[in-house]
């Protein structure tokens, strides 16, 4: 594991968040039906980049005043500014070829190609963008944040590889650049990290390899690392499915502090890995299912946050929803966000109170 700064400081210089199975989101945030249609307008032109940038940026201010009233104790920028899970780093790596960047609708991916091996990123590396972005969110609230990138393991699936005969290449030489970018990151103030690797459970064999470019990703990096795997989440649909076995043992290598999975629509069956295989890091418990418009009810939270406590201690939980609310309306996710929050201030009275079992 990479080192830590001291106990209880951030990065940044603001005290850790020390609450009690603290609450917040996966990453992504529902898109506006007039967001979703002034990204296509860029798209074809109607629109130019400053004014789309201005309108990402009201966007993402009201996507934070929202989950903090929702009373989320660590925040996201919603990952507004991002078509997709791929496209908005693939445009930025030197060395992805794209030739044509018109879409039809905004959420579409690029295509995208590598005919010759990516520029090695270098001490003075182009950056991404990313850092900026965590700027202009810390700007903008007061909360802890959680930034949140995909891996070079998913990134590798969306660009057709004609450089390199080993695929393994292209995956470990997209996460030197996103190394490159964590650091630049982690300088700007960011201290949580998560990789998000969505493409991974449809292929389970190459667990070994995505846990592999991971660590490269976070190789010298002085932040929290989270990794979130989940069953994919295009248009709230699962793109596969099955259980996390496929992460084990390989994921015990992973330079993490924390696993960040999806349990309410899967159900609770895989929480037996953590005991199985000794987990002893955090885990980001999914309590609420992001694939229907459901709202579930703070007691069905509750529940699911004592079934992981058997297994989990709570100073090594994390709540969550499943995976991005991107998906949902606006108002069905706030809602949702609503009752995870007030279900796990009810288990966190339990706990005060002595009535339930710390894990």
């Amino acid at each position: 594991m990479p080192a830590r700064t001291p106990a209880g400081r951030a990065r940044s210089g603001r005290p850790a968040p020390t609450v009690l199975l603290p609450t917040t989101v996966v990453g992504s945030y529902p898109v506006p039906e007039w967001l979703a249609r002034l990204k296509t307008d860029y798209y074809q032109r109607r629109i130019s980049a400053q004014h789309l940038n201005e309108i990402h940026e009201v966007a993402i201010k009201a996507a934070l005043k929202d989950q903090e009233l929702t009373g989320l104790d660590i925040v996201s920028d919603g990952e507004l500014r991002r078509d997709n899970d791929i496209d908005y780093l693939l445009a930025r790596i030197p060395g992805v070829d794209i030739p044509d960047r018109a879409k039809t609708d905004y959420y579409d991916y690029l295509d995208a190609a590598v005919t010759g091996p990516l520029p090695e990123p270098g001490d003075g590396h182009v950056s991404l963008g990313l850092a900026a972005d965590f700027a202009f969110t810390r700007a903008h609230t007061d909360r802890p944040i959680k930034f949140s990138f995909t891996g070079p393991f998913s990134l590798s699936r969306r660009i057709r590889n004609l450089a390199y005969p080993d695929p393994g290449d292209l995956v470990r030489a997209l996460a030197r650049w996103l190394n490159a970018e964590a650091r630049a990151l982690a300088a700007a103030g960011a201290d949580l990290l998560q990789i998000d690797e969505p493409f991974l459970a449809g292929y389970p064999e190459a667990a070994g390899l995505a846990i592999e470019a991971v660590n490269i990703v976070t190789a010298d990096v002085d932040v929290r690392w989270a990794l979130h795997v989940c069953y994919g989440n295009r248009y709230a649909r699962p793109l596969w499915e099955g259980h996390y076995d496929f992460l084990f043992p390989a994921v015990l290598a992973a330079r993490v502090d924390q696993l960040v999975l999806e349990f309410a629509r899967k159900g609770p069956a895989d929480l037996r890995l953590f005991q199985q295989y000794a987990w002893d890091r955090k885990v980001g418990l999914g309590v609420i299912d992001v694939k229907t418009t459901e709202v579930e009810p703070p007691e069905l939270v509750a529940a699911r946050i004592r079934q992981a406590l058997a297994v989990v201690p709570a100073g090594r939980l994390v709540i969550n929803p499943d995976c991005g609310l991107r998906h949902l309306p606006a108002e069905v996710a706030r809602h949702k966000l609503r009752a995870m929050v007030a279900g796990t201030a009810q288990v966190r009275r339990e706990l005060r109170a002595g009535t339930l079992a710390a894990g």
